[in-house]
């Protein structure tokens, strides 16, 4: 069983659309996959959230959720303002290890590395699970920053960087884009594994899951 941990630099930059192309990619070599978001905010009890998406990407039906709080915020402010209970780092990590049975188990984070999804962030469970952590990353300005405070994080706790990911790649770059493409790998001393299309959250399952191994290195597993 492989177990990897998902994170962005920082929020809206594609991270459950990469979930979702790592267990396409998966699935399409054969393995089994589960996927566990501890935490989901901004949705209401019953409303697809990110789980359902990379189910509708990628076919993934063995899916967890731990807590949904209403408001789009942290996942541990969403909680204290909807007077709910906070996910402890113990019962996450039960979670977790209850789908080990799985080939391969993703665990998508809420935002970037130090969000508290309850009284604990992704790179608290990352400690704790022993697990690397993919990085998912903008193109744009500001990524070479965020990029590198992430890996940076990453290897002062020890834990592993499995790579970045940029998560939404625009079909006409500019110029900033492109040099970030190139000075990525640079600043962070970490790979840049690859790139996923703008907008491919917005294709259907078949055209998604066929290209998703395509935007990953042929020999990388996960």
């Amino acid at each position: 069983m492989s177990l990897l941990l998902i994170s962005g630099t920082s929020t809206d930059v594609g991270k459950t659309v990469v979930t979702a192309a790592v267990a396409a990619a998966a699935q399409a070599a054969g393995r089994s996959v589960a996927v566990c978001k501890p935490a989901q905010t901004g949705i209401a009890p019953g409303e697809p959230g990110d789980l359902a998406e990379i189910t509708r990407l990628s076919g993934v039906t063995r899916t967890l959720e731990l807590a949904r709080y209403p408001e789009p915020l942290a996942p541990d402010t969403a909680a204290r303002r909807a007077g709910m209970p906070l996910l402890s780092l113990d019962e996450t990590v039960a979670a977790v290890d209850a789908l080990r049975d799985a080939d391969l188990v993703l665990v998508e984070g809420a935002g970037g590395l130090l969000v508290r999804m309850g009284e604990f962030t992704l790179l608290d469970l990352a400690q704790k699970l022993g697990a690397p952590v993919l990085v998912v990353a903008a193109a744009g300005l500001g990524t070479l920053n965020h990029s590198e405070l992430t890996t940076r994080t990453l290897a002062a706790a020890g834990v592993p960087c499995a790579g970045l990911v940029i998560g939404s790649w625009p079909a006409e770059p500019d110029l900033a884009s492109l040099c970030n493409r190139d000075d990525l790998p640079r600043v962070t001393e970490t790979g840049l594994l690859g790139a996923v299309p703008a907008g491919a959250g917005q294709w259907d399952r078949d055209r998604f899951a066929t290209a998703a191994p395509s935007w990953f290195p042929a020999d990388w597993r996960p």
